[in-house]
This record gives structure tokens, sequence and C-alpha cells, in this order.
């Protein structure tokens, strides 16, 4: 049998959950603007009905729960498309410092000074016998040698840079392991216990974006064990995928591996071997294991740092370049050493060293000859130590093919380089520019779902706010209603 007061229930009902509806819209309209936030929801549901003579009888309604407007597909994506960003946006920045260091084409950098050394034996060629003339071609030496000194230092400090982003990177990846297990423990009790952390779930959710544009992770939920809600996300556990297709657990639970990267250790073992030096501490592992390069996949920002840095034995983006400029000096230095050796200088001696190459990869100019502009071998003969011929064959070193240099010239050799840079720089550029379009569609997408929209918003707390008023009226109603039965009927038997 029905209760007399039942109506006035079935509409505190409604301004209960009517209310919960205008505080969940007044908490979105609050966090509009805050970095990670997902616009929540208020469930509402037809509480059980009471059997009555016309039938059942509603009782009202609750709210039953308080849900996040998610996608995990949408996430996925979105996540893929930061992984790839990061990947190229590092690259892109790393040739982009290098082009800087390079500077060419430039009326400062190597090829100038390549240029004016030309030049200047050239000008000895027509004098051999200038005190000047021979001066001069030792000081655009000089200038060669420091400006190929100053490129190897300043290429070697950005790699020993990116050593250190790399060391940064890997804390901050093991820092973000460490908070995700955390949030998985807290959001596992909350759970438990009957609720729906939604601003817990927020913030792993940030924290696994920039996870993502680091490391190529996959996540799978896992149900909280207990009087969980059914719509309760669980537990996330995160996994690095590898190249072969195998995954590796980096958390579980409230569990978490780590990462550990030396990039002094990250080197060759032999010339057959896979480069190693990532070690990776596994949830379900005690023992640590040291990764292959190779089984990383071309993305993320850790790989593409890693690429850039390269390793010992020449792989890689920087240390390519440095062997490059390396084997471009040393190559100058063997054919200029050796033809200058063949010459004879202004006291009929024999041409010594011209250029001194040393194994830090540093190249100098004799000092014997800065001192005494008068060993500069320039003549060809003892007898003729006036002429010009050996300066001529010095001079024929700029457009001869050189062995060292696979057949090719120093200019054509630094000029590829610089072309093979440039390609580089562009491809970067290129793919940086459309992962970040990709990217950005994708972060559209998320935000048309869970991103608060104040129209939206505006729009439900005008409905929520007709439905409590109508709620608080039919409250009116029905007390006037047993007003009127309880005072203004008369007694009976009068």
């Amino acid at each position: 049998m029905r209760s007399t007061f039942m109506g006035l229930e079935t509409n505190k009902r409604g301004l209960y959950a009517q209310q919960s509806g205008l505080y969940t819209t007044g908490q979105n309209i609050s966090n509009a603007n805050t970095l990670g936030y997902t616009r929540q929801r208020v469930n509402m549901q037809a509480t059980q009905g009471l059997t009555s003579s016309p039938g059942l009888l509603g009782t009202g309604v609750e709210a039953s729960s308080i849900q996040r407007i998610r996608d995990s597909f949408v996430d996925n994506q979105f996540r893929q498309e930061s992984n790839k960003l990061g990947y190229w946006e590092s690259r892109s920045n790393a040739i982009a410092q290098m082009e800087d260091i390079i500077g060419e084409p430039s009326e400062y950098g190597l090829q100038k000074s390549l240029s004016e050394f030309w030049s200047s034996l050239q000008t000895l060629a027509t004098s051999p016998s200038s005190s000047g003339a021979r001066a001069i071609v030792i000081q655009r030496g000089q200038d060669v040698a420091e400006s190929f000194n100053h490129l190897h230092s300043s290429l070697t400090e950005a790699q020993t840079n990116i050593g250190k982003e790399i060391s940064f990177s890997t804390d901050r990846i093991n820092s973000l392991l460490e908070d995700v297990a955390r949030l998985n423990g807290q959001i596992s009790g909350m759970e438990s216990a009957g609720y729906l952390p939604n601003e817990l779930y927020d913030q792993r959710d940030i924290l696994l974006d920039e996870l993502s544009t680091y490391l190529p992770i996959e996540t799978k939920y896992e149900k909280t064990s207990g009087g969980t809600s059914a719509i309760a996300e669980g537990t996330v556990t995160v996994s690095l995928k590898m190249n072969d297709g195998v995954r590796v657990e980096l958390v579980k639970g409230k569990e978490y591996g780590e990462l550990a990267i030396n990039p002094t250790e990250l080197q060759a073992s032999d010339g057959n071997q896979l480069i190693q030096g990532i070690i990776i501490k596994a949830v379900d592992k005690t023992d640590p294991v040291n990764y292959d390069h190779s089984a990383f996949a071309d993305s993320g920002k850790l790989k593409s740092l890693i690429n850039s840095y390269g390793t010992s034995d020449g792989n890689g983006l920087y240390p390519k370049m440095i062997d490059d400029l390396n084997k471009m000096a040393e190559a100058l230095a063997n054919e200029f050493n050796r033809i200058h050796g063949e010459g004879i200088d202004l006291d009929g001696n024999e041409g010594d060293i011209f250029f001194v190459w040393t194994s830090e990869g540093t190249l100098l100019v004799n000092q014997d000859l800065i001192d005494d502009p008068r060993k500069l071998a320039a003549s060809s003969s003892a007898d003729e130590i006036a002429n010009a011929d050996n300066a001529k064959a010095l001079l024929a070193i700029q457009t001869s093919p050189l062995d060292d240099l696979n057949k090719s010239t120093i200019q054509n050799f630094f000029s590829g380089i610089i072309g093979k840079l440039g390609v580089n720089g562009q491809q970067a550029e290129r793919n940086a520019f459309n992962t970040a379009s990709l990217q950005g569609a994708a972060a559209n997408r998320r935000d048309s779902i869970s991103a608060v929209s104040l129209d939206e918003e505006m729009t439900d707390m005008i409905r929520f706010q007709q439905a409590y008023n109508a709620s608080a009226r039919m409250i009116t109603v029905i007390d006037e209603t047993l007003d009127k039965i309880i005072n203004g009927m008369g007694l009976s038997g009068r």
C-alpha cells in the first residue's frame, strides 16, 4: 500500500538528483580551463517502483554515479601520434642544432676558410719567394685547422648535452612509471569501496600522455576486485612495445619497473652484434635485462635522442657527422703533408709535415712552420728553390679526388655532407609537421568528446535548474493537497 507522503519522498529524490546534476555542471564549468580535466556526467536512473492497484508506481529518480566522458580508442590514437611526434620533434631539434653549428653556407665557416686557403696557395704559386705570401698560407692553414677544431668541439659538446638529456629523460620516465603505479594503488583502494575516483583517473591519464611521448607504450585495464562499480576503470598495466612484438611490462598494479641508460655505454660489442646499453627492469623480473638498441622501434623521444647521440663505433647522427669531418680533416692533412714532404723550402731542405693530426681529432699547423715561414716547401727542386712547382701541386689538391674520401675531392665531400644534412633536416621537419597535424586532429577528436563545452554546460545548467524547480513545485502541490485533507476537511459526526 502506498504511503500518504509518498509523493513528497518521490519529489525529494528528484530534488537531490537534479541538485547532483547542477553540482556536476558547476564542477565542469569550474574546470573548463584545467589541463587534463575530463568532463563529468551524472548518470540518473529511476528508483524501484511500488506495486499498486493501477500497476507499478514509480518512486522517483536517483543519481547512480558520476562518470567521466572518455573514449579509450581516441586516447590510444592520440598517444600513438604523440609518440611519433616525440621522435620527430627531437630529431628535428637535433639536426637544427647541428645545422647551426656547421653554419653553411656562411662567410665565416669551414668552406670559406678552405677557399681562402686555396687562394693563398694560388698567390704563393705566383710569388714563391715572397715571405709575406708564405706567412699568409700558413695563417690560412691555421684558420682551416681552427675551423675544423671548432666544428669538432662544438659537435662533441652538443652530443654530450644530448647524452645529458637522455639521462634526464630516463629519470623522468622512471618517475612517471612510479607515479602511475602509485595512482593505481590509490584508485584500487577507492574503487573497492564503491567510489569512482574521476580526478585520480584524470591524473593518471595525464601521466600516460606524457609517458607516450618518450616511449611506445601499450595500456590494458584490469578491474579492481571487491564492491566496485560496473563503470570503474580499474588499474592500468603499461607495457613497452618492442620491435619483435614482445611486450615488456613496466607498470602492473602497484608494481613498477625502471629503465637505466648510460649514454657512454651505448656501443657495439663487435661488428656483427646489435648495439646494447639499455637496461630494463620489468615488474615481473628480478634481474634487469640489457636490451639491444635496435629492439626499440624508431618511435618516441627517448629513441630519437639515442639515435642522435649515437654509439662509440660511429653509428648515430652526431658520431657520423663527427667521423665524416674527421675523415675529411685527416685526408686533407695526409695528402697535403705527402706533397709538402716532396717539396723544397727556401733553405734547400726537404719539406716537413704541414698539418699535425692528433688522435683526439684535432688539426694543427706544424709549429716549426709558424715560427719560420721559410720552411714552407713551395719548390720542387733544390737547384731551383724559388720555383713554384710544389706550391702548384699543393694547390692541385683542391680538385684532386682522394682515396681516403672515396675518390671524392675535399670540396665535393664537404658539399655532400652539407647536402645530406639538409635533406635529413627537411625530412625531420616535414615528418614533425605531419605528425603534429595528426596529433592535433586526434587531440581535437578527444576534446570533442572529453573537453568541457561552456555552451553545453550552460544548457545542462538550465535543464537541471528547470527540473529542480519542477520537483520543488510538485512538493508544494502535494503539501497543499495534504494540508487540504488534514486541515480543510471537517470532523466526522459534526
